[in-house]
Parts: structure tokens; C-alpha cells; sequence
């Protein structure tokens, strides 16, 4: 069993959404959680991420979790959605550095590193959110794939 944790900030748009898109896959042998570096714990996801989710016929029931030791030991791999997300995570949880890499780099995608915050932003920042990881999603379960 592959364990995938999705880390983000707040646990309230991006990683809950690329877990229920990762989720939403059903394929055998992946577990996938997420957690946030400054989440409060038992909050919804965010208003406009589950509006996208349902627009996207993915169910999905989410309460935010502060990422603790218990997530980083549970996950084979850790994929932040930023640069800086990476880096504290290495900061903090020194034994856990050789498996968090950022959602980009783990695909392979040239350039920037981050996938963009809507935090706060419209529906339409939102849905575009939504299409980059789901496009990431699905290089990461080839690469994935490839690896088993």
C-alpha cells in the first residue's frame, strides 16, 4: 500500500482538493490524506474548492488537519503544493526529507515549483487551480505507475 500525503497551508483548497481528485481515481494500493503547515484542525474545506470538486462530480468529505509527526509517518510520500512547503517540512521533520518532494518536481514539470494559491480568490482561480492538479495528478500516477 502506497500512503500519499498532499500538504498545503491552511488544508482548506489545494491539498484537499488534489486528495479527493487522487481519491476520486480509485486506483488499488493508494491511501491519500492531506494536512496543512498552519491548519486548524476540523475545518471544511473552503466554499469555492468543494463548488469545484461537486462541478467535477467528485465527492468528497474533508475536515482540515494540522500536519503532526502522525502524518509524516504515515506517508510514503509527501507532496507539497510549494517551494517553501517542501523546505519547512524539511526543517521541521529532518527524518522525513527524503520523501517530501513538491507536487511539480515529483511530475517533472519545468519551471516554477508552486502551484498557485486561490485562497481568497474567485471561482474562476478556483477552477484553474483545479485543472493544474488534476493535469499534475494524473503525471504523477504514471510516474507512479512506473516506479511499482
Amino acid at each position: 500500500m502506497r500512503h500519499i500525503l498532499f500538504v498545503c497551508t491552511g488544508n482548506t483548497c489545494r491539498s484537499p482538493m488534489a486528495a479527493a481528485i487522487l481519491k476520486h481515481k480509485n486506483i488499488d494500493g493508494i491511501e491519500v490524506k492531506s494536512a496543512g503547515i498552519f491548519a486548524a484542525n476540523g475545518t471544511d474545506a473552503s466554499a469555492h474548492a468543494k463548488q469545484v470538486l461537486e462541478e467535477n462530480e467528485i465527492s468528497y468529505a474533508h475536515s482540515s488537519q494540522l500536519l503532526t509527526d502522525a502524518e509524516i509517518n504515515w506517508a510514503d510520500l509527501i507532496l507539497t503544493m510549494t517551494l517553501s512547503h517542501k523546505r519547512s517540512i524539511q526543517q521541521h521533520y529532518l527524518h522525513a526529507s527524503d520523501k517530501v518532494l513538491t507536487l511539480k518536481e515529483f511530475c517533472g514539470v519545468p519551471g516554477g515549483l508552486d502551484v498557485i494559491d486561490p485562497y481568497g480568490g474567485s471561482l474562476e482561480q478556483y477552477q484553474s487551480t483545479f485543472h493544474e492538479l488534476e493535469a499534475l495528478i494524473d503525471k504523477a500516477i504514471q510516474k507512479i505507475a512506473i516506479e511499482n
